[in-house]
């Protein structure tokens, strides 16, 4: 399952986020460090369901008459403040938790309303866009000190006459995720002495920098977008382009009143209806969360995760079925399941997906869609329905 980071400093509105996207309880409190321990849940990216091409909607739990919600891991850790990659605040403990996130949402106040140390301050008095470089500056310390504990061994190695820089490295630099294309690719951009024992600091931190934006891509998540100041938000997104404007808090309060039968309301929707009776102080906060959603087309939560898992990730999200002509599961379920997978997946990769005998197993596979066989190189799509035929089904 793709893994997804919260980062941010303290009041930023992380946790807020985070309860809105999973519905889990966590701790949500006005004062710095109020995560201690990491939350770990489970949130959705959304999608259109191949059934929308069928007759019938599919049934599927996680389909909403055919807006289709896919799985991925959210995690929220304690607040970043500067000097976290010297253990500062609890920086230690929450770099060492970014270590198996695929991408980070960086949740900003837009409002600016909390200084550096997500200390309040009043609207405006703070920009928060040197909240961006901190975050990505102590991103990079943290990588470069790991870079570091781990360079004297990559000198030894280099003393072997079959040494090999790219898979020193890519030895080293797996634990954070990065893989070998990652690896040649920085080492390409880079310019950089042959010999390791040559390498300064500059060097390794330069490296650090280029794995973390390649292994740790970023989604600004502009929070409190109801109360930011409009150049506030256009300056994040010349910052980041990819920055959302969002309301966590107002994703949040949907959520309770779909909960409570207050509201029609699908997450990523532009808008809501009211069903139910509520009182006027909750139709007035409703309200309030409308007038958002109207200027942002939507609360932006939603719109965060799908940015990331779809847009900065590559990710696409095939399904993969035992019959074909009815698109069913063996014990006749219609689109049972959805795997996201990476830009330039195959069958085969659809197959390891679902599981590693499945995949050991892999003989070929057939598109659902046009009923035909497809080659083992064929690169899948959004929405592709995939009959994988192995010895092990």
């Amino acid at each position: 399952m793709l893994s997804l980071a919260l980062a941010g400093k303290p009041n930023a509105g992380k946790s807020t986020f985070y309860q809105a996207a999973t519905m889990a309880d966590v701790d949500v409190a006005n004062y710095p460090f109020t995560t201690i321990e990491a939350n770990r849940g489970v949130t959705h990216v959304r999608t259109d369901c191949p059934c929308l091409d069928r007759d019938e909607r599919c049934g599927d739990e996680h389909c909403h008459d055919g807006t289709r919600y896919v799985p991925v891991e959210l995690l929220d850790v304690a607040g970043l403040v500067p000097g976290a990659h010297e253990g500062r605040g609890l920086g230690n403990q929450f770099l060492d938790e970014l270590t198996n996130a695929d991408a980070i949402l960086h949740v900003v106040d837009a409002a600016g309303a909390t200084d550096a140390e997500g200390e309040p301050v009043g609207v405006g008095e703070h920009d928060p866009v040197e909240d961006l470089q901190f975050i990505e500056e102590e991103m990079d310390l943290w990588l470069a000190s790991i870079v570091d504990r781990n360079w004297e061994a990559v000198e030894r190695q280099s003393r072997s006459p079959d040494f090999d820089i790219d898979a020193a490295l890519t030895e080293m630099l797996t634990g954070v995720g990065a893989t070998e294309l990652d690896v040649a690719r920085a080492l390409r951009d880079l310019d950089y002495p042959e010999d390791p024992i040559q390498w300064t600091d500059d060097h390794r931190e330069a490296l650090a920098s280029d794995i973390r934006e390649r292994t740790k891509p970023i989604v600004v998540v502009a929070n409190k977008a109801d109360a930011a100041p409009p150049e506030n938000l256009q300056r994040l997104k010349e910052r980041n382009e990819a920055t959302i404007p969002a309301t966590a808090e107002g994703e949040l309060a949907l959520r309770r009143a779909v909960e409570a039968g207050a509201i029609d309301y699908d997450p990523g929707d532009p808008d809501f209806d009211l069903v139910g009776e509520v009182s006027d102080q909750q139709r007035e906060g409703l309200e309030q969360v409308r007038d958002v959603m109207a200027e942002h087309g939507g609360t932006g939560v939603q719109r965060a995760l799908d940015t990331a898992v779809y847009d900065v990730l590559d990710h696409f999200t095939a399904y993969p079925v035992q019959n074909e002509t009815h698109w069913t599961d063996a014990q006749g379920n219609v689109l049972p399941d959805a795997f996201l997978l990476g830009e330039g997946s195959t069958p085969r990769d659809l197959a390891y997906a679902v599981h590693s005998d499945i995949g050991e197993g892999y003989l070929h596979a057939v598109d659902a869609r046009e009923n035909r066989r497809i080659g083992e190189d064929h690169e899948l799509e959004e929405g592709d329905v995939i009959k994988v035929v192995s010895t092990a089904n």
